[in-house]
């Protein structure tokens, strides 16, 4: 029998750039070139499907411009209000916060720890913020923002970066409307956000303009079937609606 972690790929194809003008050869980073492998080796061994929805976070914006304003020291940004919503839905949707053990099981995790990707200057690192359920949102913008710095200043150690339940990459601050984010295995979901705008609704027959925020889900068809990833959304987007029980 064949082993079933030989792939059989093909050889990566040689050429000589140069002959066909000038370059600049650079090593690719140590951490590029860890990352690169786990992402290649996720990216064929797990078959991903991908889901598009959007959330209306109008009252959240506006409620967390309110603290910053009442409290200029805090300073938060969108991320632990998706990381908090992440929580509550992962607790209504339990085969998200789970993972294959290579076994032929399915481990499903009763804790809450929830991965960051951080854009260093060496390469991406995620970090994972753990206990996300029993932090507050303060608590977890702080956390974010200290092992974000010190993932770009110093790095991370490989205990700061495990046992991560699912993961949130967000590029709202970037741009985008939507991407298909790679599972970071053994998880078995990503979570993509990316720049909130102000749309059009028709609500109760009436057009209403609304701050609403792509949300990009990458999951594990081995686990998880796509009613359960449609439904995780709207769960998300749900709770997105109501920010001020994820501040209490």
């Amino acid at each position: 029998m064949s082993d079933p972690n030989d792939l059989n790929l093909a050889p990566w194809p040689k050429d000589d750039f140069a002959a066909y003008g000038e370059v600049d050869v650079q090593p690719i980073p140590r951490i590029q070139q860890l990352v690169g492998s786990f992402l290649g080796r996720n990216w064929v061994r797990i078959p991903h499907v991908f889901h598009q929805d959007d959330a209306d976070i109008t009252g959240l914006d506006e409620l967390r411009k309110t603290v910053n304003r009442d409290n200029p020291e805090t300073k938060l940004t969108p991320l632990p209000f998706f990381i908090k919503a992440m929580v509550e839905t992962l607790k209504a949707y339990p085969q998200f916060n789970a993972s294959l053990d290579g076994d032929g099981n399915i481990v499903y995790k009763k804790y809450f720890h929830v991965g960051v990707a951080v854009d260093t200057p060496g390469g991406l690192l995620v970090p994972v913020i753990r206990d996300c359920d029993k932090k507050s949102i303060h608590e977890i913008a702080a956390e974010v923002a200290a092992i974000s710095e010190k993932a770009r200043t110093k790095g991370l150690s490989t205990a700061e970066m495990a046992g991560g339940c699912m993961t949130i990459s967000s590029l709202g601050h970037i741009g985008g409307t939507g991407f298909t984010p790679i599972i970071n295995a053994p998880q078995v979901a990503i979570l993509g956000i990316t720049k909130a705008e102000w749309k059009p609704v028709v609500r109760d027959g009436e057009v209403v303009t609304e701050y609403r925020v792509p949300l990009s889900l990458s999951y594990d068809h081995r686990v998880i079937n796509g009613v359960d990833a449609a439904k995780f959304c709207v769960k998300v987007a749900e709770v997105l609606a109501q920010p001020q029980l994820l501040l209490d």
